[in-house]
C-alpha cells in the first residue's frame, strides 16, 4: 500500500508540475509575443512619420537590422524593400496586412514558417498619399523556444521530480503509518482516519463470526472424537500426502502408537507395503480396500478419497477386524477342496456303471433310463467339480493366470452365441448390444463372469422372457450389463446371493443343474479386476446385474 501511495503522489506530482511548466510557457509565449507586436506597430507608426516628411531618401543610410522594412504602392507594387530586390518582388496586394491597412489606415497578420520553424509578425500603415509602410519581424516558435530552453528545463525538472521523490516518500510512510500500527485484535479501539471506521466496524464483526464459527467447529470435532474414540474400527484421517490429521484410540492401538503420530507421515507408522498401495490408489481418486496381517490378525484396510469441489483433499481410512471372516472363509476354501477331491470317487463309479451298461450287463428296457441319470448326474458332478477348482484358483489370487487386452463386446458376442441354443430351448430372446470396450484383465475370468452371468439369466428366467447383454465404454470406465426379465430375487436374499452354494430356490436350481458357485466365480473374479458388482432386483419383475472395471485397468 505504501508503494501505491507512492507511486500516485508521484505521478500526480509529476503530472501537475509538467502541465503547470506547458501552461506556463503558453502564456510567457503569448505574453512576450503582444509585447513584440506593440512594439512593432510603434516602429511602424515612426517609420510613417520618417517617410511622409522626407519620402525615399528616409530609406538612405537606414539601418534596419532586426526588421525587414517594405514600401507598397497602392497597387501593390514594390517600391522599396531593405531585404530583397523591389523589382523582383511580387504584387502584394494581396497580403492581409496590406488589404487591411488600405481599408483601415493600419494592418497586421502573422505567418509562420515549416522550413525555419520561425512565425513571422508583420504592421503596415497607410500614408497620406495611399501608400504602405509596412515592417516584419521575425519571432520563434513556442517550439524552439523550448528547444533553446531545453537544458534550463531538464534540470527544473530534475530537480523538482527529485524534491517530489522525498516528500511523497515522507508523505506515503505518514499517511500508511497508522494503518501499520493497527491493533486488530481490538479493532474499534483504533484511533485512526474517519474513513477506516468502517472497515475497522467490518473486522470486528467478522472476528466474532470467526470466533462462532472456531466454537462450532471445536464443539464437532469433539463430537466426532467421541463418536470415533468408542468405535472398535480404526479410523485415520490423512492429506493428500499421507500424513496423519487424525485417529482413533482403536487405530493407535492396533499401531502401536499414540495420539502424538499426528503430523507425521502414515508409513513411519506402519510400514506395510498394503499401505502404500492404497496411498497410491487414493492419491488418483479410487478407493480400494486390502486385508493385510496386522498383529497376528486380518484386518480389512478400505481407503477412501475425499472430494472438495471435485479436487481430492484427503481421504480416510478404515480398518476393519476381519480375523474371523477369513478363518471362516478358510475353512470354507478347505472344504471346497476337499469335495472336489471327494467327488472324484463317485465319478469313477459313475464311469463303471455306464461301462456296465454298455457291456449289456442292464436289462435293455432299464438302459436308457440309466443312461440318462448316469450322464446327467456325471455332468452335474463334473461341473461342481470343475467350478470348485475354479473357485479355489481364484482364492489363491490367480497369480499365475496372464493378462492381455480383451474386447469385453467381442467375448459378450462369442457367450452369447454359445448360450444361444440353450436360450432357444428355454423360450429365452437372448440379445446383446453396445459398443467395443477394452479391458486389460484374465481372458479366462472375464469369459467366466460374462458365462455365468447369462448362464443365470437364462436359466432364472421365465417362457417367452427376454436376456439383454450389453457393453458400454466411457472415459472412466467399462460396464458390462446383464438383465432379464426373469424371476427377480426377493429382498431378503440379495447380500447373499454372491456366497458358495448359497441358492435362493433350492429346488430349482437342482433341477436347472446349477452347482451354486456361479455368481461366487463372478464375484471373486470381479474382485482380481478391481471391478465393482451392481445388482438391482424386483421379485417377479427380472434382475440387472453390472460389472462396472475402473478405467485404471484398460491400459
Amino acid at each position: 500500500m505504501t508503494k501505491r501511495i507512492f507511486r500516485s503522489i508521484i505521478l500526480v506530482a509529476t503530472t501537475v508540475f509538467l502541465a503547470c511548466v506547458a501552461l506556463f510557457l503558453g502564456a510567457l509565449y503569448n505574453y512576450f509575443r503582444n509585447v513584440q507586436q506593440s512594439g512593432l506597430k510603434t516602429q511602424t507608426e515612426l517609420a510613417a512619420q520618417g517617410i511622409q516628411n522626407a519620402g525615399i531618401k528616409y530609406f538612405d543610410k537606414l539601418d534596419s537590422k532586426g526588421y525587414r522594412i517594405s514600401w507598397i504602392d497602392t497597387d501593390g507594387t514594390v517600391l522599396y524593400d531593405s531585404d530583397a530586390d523591389s523589382s523582383e518582388m511580387e504584387n502584394h496586394l494581396e497580403r492581409e496586412e496590406i488589404r487591411e491597412a488600405l481599408s483601415s489606415g493600419y494592418g497586421e497578420s502573422s505567418r509562420y514558417s515549416v522550413t525555419l520553424m520561425e512565425r513571422t509578425l508583420y504592421s503596415a500603415k497607410k500614408l497620406p498619399d495611399g501608400t504602405v509602410v509596412r515592417i516584419s519581424v521575425a519571432q520563434s516558435t513556442l517550439l524552439t523556444l523550448l528547444l533553446g530552453m531545453m537544458q534550463p528545463i531538464i534540470i527544473i525538472i530534475l530537480i523538482a521530480i527529485g524534491i517530489s521523490f522525498w516528500l511523497a516518500h515522507r508523505l506515503s510512510r505518514h499517511i500508511t503509518a497508522p494503518l501499520n500500527q493497527l491493533n486488530l485484535d481490538e479493532p474499534l479501539n483504533n484511533e485512526v482516519y474517519d474513513e477506516l471506521s468502517p472497515l475497522l466496524r467490518r473486522i470486528e464483526i467478522q472476528k466474532r463470526q470467526i470466533r462462532q464459527q472456531e466454537n462450532k467447529l471445536r464443539q464437532t470435532q469433539e463430537e466426532f472424537e467421541t463418536v470415533t474414540e468408542n468405535m472398535a474400527e480404526g479410523i485415520i484421517l490423512l492429506n493428500t500426502k499421507g500424513v496423519i490429521l487424525g485417529i482413533n484410540r482403536s487405530a493407535a492401538n492396533l499401531f502401536k502408537t499414540t495420539r502424538t503420530c499426528i503430523g507425521k507421515y502414515i508409513l513411519s507408522v506402519n510400514r506395510s507395503m498394503e499401505i502404500s498401495e492404497l496411498l497410491m490408489e487414493a492419491e488418483k481418486g479410487v478407493r480400494a480396500e486390502k486385508i493385510i496381517d496386522i498383529n497376528g490378525g486380518k484386518y480389512q484396510l478400505d481407503i477412501s478419497p475425499v472430494c472438495i469441489n471435485g479436487n481430492i483433499s484427503g481421504s480416510v481410512l478404515l480398518i476393519l477386524n476381519v480375523t474371523e471372516k477369513e478363518q471362516a472363509e478358510q475353512m470354507r476354501r478347505e472344504f471346497t477342496a476337499n469335495v472336489s477331491h471327494e467327488l472324484k470317487t463317485p465319478l469313477h463309479t459313475i464311469a463303471g456303471c455306464a461301462e456296465l451298461l454298455e457291456n449289456g450287463m442292464v436289462r435293455p428296457e432299464d438302459a436308457m433310463r440309466f443312461y440318462a441319470q448316469i450322464r446327467g448326474e456325471a455332468g452335474r458332478m463334473i461341473s461342481l467339480v470343475e467350478d470348485i477348482i475354479r473357485l479355489s484358483h481364484l482364492d489363491e489370487g490367480g497369480a499365475n493366470m496372464k493378462r492381455e487386452n480383451v474386447n469385453l463386446y467381442t467375448l459378450a458376442a462369442e457367450t452369447v452365441r454359445a448360450l444361444s441354443n440353450e436360450a432357444e430351448n428355454a423360450g429365452v430372446s437372448l440379445n446383446i448390444d453396445g459398443k467395443q470396450a477394452i479391458v486389460n484383465g484374465v481372458p479366462q475370468l472375464l469369459q467366466s463372469i460374462v458365462y455365468n452371468l447369462t448362464d443365470n439369466a437364462i436359466k432364472y428366467n421365465r417362457q417367452g422372457g427376454m436376456v439383454k447383454v450389453s457393453t458400454d465404454c466411457s472415459a472412466d470406465e467399462v460396464r458390462l450389463i446383464v438383465s432379464d426379465t426373469g424371476i427377480g430375487i426377493p429382498s431378503e436374499h440379495k447380500e447373499r446371493i454372491f456366497e458358495r452354494f448359497y441358492r435362493v430356490d433350492k429346488s430349482r436350481s437342482k433341477e436347472l443343474g446349477g452347482t451354486g458357485l456361479g455368481l461366487s466365480i463372478v464375484k471373486h473374479a470381479a474382485r482380481l479386476h478391481n471391478a465393482k458388482i451392481e445388482l438391482q432386483s424386483v421379485e417377479n419383475e427380472g434382475t440387472t446385474v453390472t460389472v462396472i472395471f475402473p478405467y485404471s485397468q484398460n491400459k
